[in-house]
């Protein structure tokens, strides 16, 4: 089995000089025309001996972008945190992974410093794939003819890839993967992303309302600009026992009980109770229930929890999961 890619947030490599076959992109929910993009490389960086490499960065350049421009409503959506990006790209042949902190140094660089520091110096670059339209520098000024250019001076291969479609034609993209999670169509989501949506993360303490209630909660926190439309699920738990537990939960601000504004995801176990907290979890969202709500009272509420753990309920046992 192939180990753990080995994560850089700086370069050089403190611990490698190998050369590498690169590609290049924010890689946000890791979906099937990304997957595509990986696998290509990882079979590259196989026959030739070299290091399969994902550069990424952090933050996504629009969101920096849109920050420093006072624009918060340009901010793309996030589909995968951190967490779930490596581990999803972890499991396609990848050797290391590049986190590059986007900040204004990384958008003040030169296209000619981009090159050198990062893929000659850095990764010691022998191949790379960039989309068809990639660009990179300051002001966007790079782009694959200067790539190519610079490849042929210090030995580096640059190929492109054109959009990755799927059967009947239609483009794979991490948009088209937010527009279905926008509007809560799982299954749209699930055949884009090739696996079902998920969200993992640690189990951290929250009111314990739920525990008055008769519904106790696993409580875990999510991006805050999360793609998955605010409501109620169905979903599974993963990693807390030796198979996954059924449960409903709750993704969003919930409105009833909290002015913060912050979105948490609360995960409630059907017929099970389980000491999880500091327990790393993997949520996986199988059917959208209903939107989030406001009630008028805690009692109204008890009672849209019950028919939300009846459905919950009656999809298990039509699915026999």
């Amino acid at each position: 089995m192939k180990s753990f890619p080995t994560i850089y947030r700086t370069l050089p490599r403190h611990n490698s000089d190998r050369p590498s076959a690169v590609t290049i992109g924010n890689f946000d929910g890791v979906h099937r025309g990304h997957q595509a993009i990986l696998s290509q490389v990882g079979q590259l960086a196989q026959e030739r001996g070299l290091a399969a490499t994902v550069m990424t960065f952090l933050p996504h350049p629009r969101a920096y972008f849109a920050t420093r421009g006072q624009r918060p409503e340009l901010i793309p959506t996030q589909i995968s945190s951190l967490r779930d990006k490596v581990w999803a790209i972890s499991h396609l042949n990848i050797d290391q992974i590049l986190l590059e902190r986007f900040n204004q140094a990384m958008a003040d660089t030169s296209a000619e410093d981009f090159i050198k520091r990062l893929l000659i110096e850095g990764l010691n670059t022998r191949w790379l794939l960039v989309g068809q339209d990639f660009r990179f520098g300051h002001k966007r000024v790079g782009d694959v003819d200067l790539l190519r250019r610079t490849g042929r001076q210090y030995g580096f291969e640059v190929e492109t890839i054109t959009d990755v479609l799927d059967e009947r034609g239609y483009r794979i993209s991490s948009s088209e993967v937010r527009t279905a999670l926008a509007v809560g169509n799982l299954a749209r989501a699930e055949h884009l992303l090739g696996r079902t949506y998920h969200i993992s993360g640690h189990i951290i303490h929250g009111q314990k309302l739920g525990r008055t209630l008769g519904y106790p909660t696993l409580n875990i926190r999510v991006p805050q600009l999360c793609a998955a439309r605010s409501g109620i699920y169905v979903v599974r738990a993963h990693g807390l026992h030796d198979k996954p537990i059924n449960g409903v939960a709750s993704l969003g601000v919930r409105p009833t009980v909290s002015n913060s504004g912050h979105i948490l995801l609360e995960v409630h176990l059907l017929d099970c109770r389980i000491d999880a907290y500091g327990k790393l979890a993997r949520i996986e969202f199988l059917e959208y229930v209903r939107d989030e709500e406001k009630f008028p009272d805690l009692p109204t509420m008890i009672s849209a929890i019950d028919k939300d753990a009846q459905n919950a309920r009656e999809y298990f046992a039509l699915h026999g999961l």
